[in-house]
């Protein structure tokens, strides 16, 4: 399916970002023997099956037990294994966060926790299973990495790139199909911003599935004669702050979109680096304290406010405040 908008970033298919972890994960293992993989009875969903096949011996089926998980996962880092632990994103965080707080981020262990079906676009399976706080939750723990890729070509990129970075990773991918948008084989360097468009009259920063959204607004905006800035914050935790700061001296105004809570995400850390360096109008699209609900992932960003519409409205309102 073509893109319709007139976008400087088109695609013409569509592929879960968790199919992009399944894949790096694979291309992780054949390029490091001592990557491993742990999975809570989720090898389908977290796509992890070509891995288990190729590499029996370095695959644990670690059952409903995620608690259980992230502590044997800290033990192997002891013995010089990489493992990549794997669930949805409310059991890698909410239900185990004692233990990556104590037995990865504290102990600097070298764990690669990789969290599928985050945010509202997890869809029917509602507010049970959705989490829109997990960002806020791993990005306070001291060492820990995070991470949030667009698309499947990204976060296959990342998922590579995690097993090279020594240190504890918070690696936040999705369900639903998504439009591949990005290059194919690109290098991911973490902690380094994407500037996907370059712009004078509003900066737009988004991470993860928003990201679409946003290359969305922006044609919409180039439309009616406004230059956005687009940038790609797929690393939260490094952030780069040199680039966010950047980019707002030039535009004046910003707009931040991720698929979490206003509290605690990219939101969060965009408007801390703002306040505390230089003040300028920003705007935020995310989830204003609440908890999802089930429905399609379209439906979903339409009712809560996340969708490419309700980001070219923020970009309007944080021009008019400059």
């Amino acid at each position: 399916m073509e893109n319709k908008l007139d976008t400087k970033y088109t695609y013409t298919e569509k592929k879960d970002t968790r199919s992009g972890f399944g894949d790096g994960l694979l291309e992780a293992g054949r390029r490091n023997e001592n990557v491993v993989a742990l999975c809570a009875d989720l090898i389908g969903s977290l796509k992890m099956g070509a891995f288990q096949k190729e590499f029996p011996e370095r695959f644990f089926q670690m059952g409903i037990s995620e608690a259980n998980m992230i502590g044997a996962a800290a033990g192997l880092t002891i013995g010089g294994k990489i493992p990549f632990t794997g669930t949805f994103a409310n059991f890698s965080t909410g239900r185990v966060y004692d233990q990556i707080r104590q037995s990865v981020a504290y102990s600097e262990k070298n764990v690669k926790i990789c969290a599928s079906h985050a945010g509202l676009t997890l869809g029917e399976d509602g507010a049970t299973h959705q989490i829109l706080e997990d960002i806020g939750m791993m990005k306070m723990l001291p060492n820990m990495t995070v991470i949030n890729p667009c698309d499947y070509n990204q976060t296959k990129a990342a998922t590579i790139a995690i097993a090279e970075h020594e240190g504890p990773v918070y690696l936040r991918f999705g369900r639903p199909k998504w439009p591949i948008f990005t290059p194919e084989n690109q290098e991911f360097e973490i902690g380094k911003a994407w500037k996907m468009i370059e712009g004078t009259d509003v900066t737009i920063f988004a991470t993860g599935h928003l990201v679409w959204e946003a290359v969305e607004a922006e044609a919409i905006l180039r439309a009616e004669g406004i230059s956005v800035e687009l940038i790609n914050i797929h690393t939260i935790k490094p952030l780069d702050t040199e680039a966010i700061l950047k980019s707002v001296a030039k535009t004046g105004c910003a707009v931040s979109a991720e698929e979490h809570q206003f509290n605690g995400g990219l939101n969060d850390s965009i408007a801390q680096t703002l306040i505390r360096n230089q003040p300028a109008p920003l705007e935020f699209i995310g989830v204003d304290d609440s908890f999802g609900e089930s429905g399609k992932p379209e439906e979903l960003l339409e009712k809560y406010g996340l969708n490419a519409k309700n980001i070219v409205e923020a970009a309007k309102r944080a021009i008019s405040r400059k």
